[in-house]
């Protein structure tokens, strides 16, 4: 019997090697599972192919011929890169990062969500009672998910689990339901056209894990803004208010000589006629005794607070502030203001707009234990000023009469309360080692219509959550909306631009290369 030559047996060794690495591979891909022994068959394999490689190269000098060379280069820039994308993959899915690059951020929760999720301690679930998931709806609840594993939600057929939509009280699909314990609150009802919203289950999830209501009373009996639908109401901010938890109610001190001890921030908006000695006074005691105040005072009015704010440092301006930098739709009579203080009123404002119709400035002068803090700044001068001649037609800066910008429409205060005159603490009211306060020089900005428009509504919602100092409650968010891109064309506009790409540029194209082919020849 003819003996095979050992030089053919070497030859042939790489097959087992490879035989020993697929199989290795093939175990450990069907059984998900890299133990010993894929392991073994494939550190064996390479064992093998190393041990051929290292023959195949003392026999013909294989490793030394530059064609060898180049493709042993070929084949590790290869696998780094293969083993680059392995990296990458696994980093991928261990180690999750999200990048928003949307204008307005519409994929990420904004931070007052964040910090209240942040800070549940007792498990919530929302319950969305639908058919459908809707991969938008979907992704705003894991990114609440995310924030906290006291944070879950589920997907429930109504006709599936009849048991569970009876004890909700389900009526109809797409109703969206918050659960913390024994509470339960109907968030919204979402449709194709109305998909869940950030605000509203923000607002839910505050309102079902507050432990305590705070109370917001509404100065009545100077011709102040009505609190009922109406021309030039503020009935969507008081519902705004009792979206975030608030109690509101009326307050009139004439019939109650003293401001009621549940009080945590007393709201005066747009009062029309002056306010009795006594009722000041109220208000000053109040004050002293760790109450807060939101003042909006228009321009065109004199409530007689002036021995009050003078407590405060502050003085109203009877000058009427005015922006002509150009906004035709608004005119000069609305300032539009996007400089915001350092405070947490206005930290997360940015450079968003909000305007104020026939404002007047607030100056401040500096009172020992009073911090203050400009909230809302106009443009500089000579884009705005204060007008002291509201008769003339024509506006223009009179030096010596008119104030230049920037203008400040807007001042938030706080002080501190001696230790012998902090209010006594109720259930509602925890014991305040401060007294705050927030003056405006409007209170049209806060009427129905404007509320909602810009951050309007965020300016007065989060000057009275601080004002009651409820520290716990996040501020206002911002609605987030795309930016409407669109462009749009008329049909000539049209015509031109399918006759452009589908025939001159094409055309353009050939004719280069003709001209190519025809110079290279």
């Amino acid at each position: 019997m003819k003996s095979i030559p050992r030089k053919k047996l070497w030859k042939y060794l790489i097959w087992p090697g490879l035989f020993l690495v697929a199989a290795g591979l093939t175990i450990g891909l069907v059984s998900d599972s890299w133990g010993t022994v894929p392991l073994a068959f494939i550190i064996a394999g390479a064992i093998v192919i190393g041990v051929w490689l290292i023959w195949q190269s003392q026999e013909s000098k294989w490793w030394g011929r530059r064609s060898t060379q180049a493709g042993t280069n070929a084949l590790a820039a290869t696998l780094a890169v293969l083993v680059i994308l392995g990296l990458i993959n696994f980093l991928a899915n261990r180690y999750e990062v999200r990048v928003d690059l949307t204008e307005t951020q519409l994929f990420t929760l904004a931070p007052e969500s964040k910090q209240l999720v942040q800070n549940l301690k007792q498990p919530v679930k929302v319950w969305v009672f639908d058919v459908a998931q809707n991969s938008q709806d979907r992704e705003l609840l894991e990114n609440y998910q995310k924030q906290n594993s006291n944070f879950k939600f589920e997907y429930v057929d109504p006709q599936a689990r009849p048991g569970l939509t009876e004890k909700f009280g389900v009526k109809d699909y797409g109703e969206v339901y918050l659960e913390s314990g024994k509470k339960r609150q109907l968030v919204q009802v979402i449709n194709v056209n109305d998909r869940l919203s950030e605000i509203r289950l923000t607002n839910s999830l505050q309102q079902i894990t507050s432990t305590s209501t705070a109370k917001v009373y509404f100065l009545q009996g100077h011709g102040e803004r009505s609190l009922s639908p109406g021309e030039g109401a503020i009935s969507q901010a008081v519902q705004a208010l009792g979206n975030k938890s608030y109690t509101t109610a009326q307050l009139n001190l004439v019939e109650k000589s003293t401001v009621p001890s549940d009080a945590n921030v007393v709201v005066v908006a747009g009062p029309k006629r002056e306010l009795f000695t006594t009722e000041v006074k109220a208000l000053q005691t109040y004050l002293n005794q760790g109450g807060n105040l939101v003042l909006m005072i228009d321009q065109g009015t004199d409530p007689k607070l002036d021995s009050l704010l003078k407590e405060w440092g502050v003085k109203l301006d009877n000058r009427l502030a005015v922006d002509v930098s150009g906004n035709v739709a608004l005119g000069p009579a609305v300032p539009i203001v996007t400089d915001y203080g350092e405070h947490p009123i206005t930290k997360d404002f940015g450079n968003g707009i909000s305007f104020y119709r026939l404002a007047r400035p607030v100056d401040t002068t500096p009172i020992p234990g009073i911090e203050a803090t400009k909230l809302l700044l106009t443009k500089p001068y000579p884009n705005t000023w204060a007008e002291s001649d509201l008769n003339s037609e024509n506006l223009e800066f009179n030096q010596g009469k008119d104030l230049k910008g920037p203008l400040t429409l807007g001042v938030a205060l706080k002080r501190k309360l001696p230790a012998a005159t902090k209010a006594t603490p109720t259930p509602s009211k925890p014991s305040a080692s401060e007294s705050r306060m927030v003056v405006l020089g409007d209170s049209d900005f806060a009427t129905d219509g404007s509320f909602t428009q810009q951050l309007n509504g965020d300016v007065f919602l989060n000057s009275v959550s601080w004002a009651s100092q409820q520290d716990r409650q996040p501020l206002s968010i911002r609605p987030k909306e795309p930016k409407n891109r669109r462009i749009n064309l008329s049909a000539s506009q049209a015509g031109i631009l399918a006759l452009s790409s589908l025939l001159i540029l094409p055309l353009i194209g050939f004719a280069v290369a003709v001209i190519l082919w025809w110079l290279r020849r």
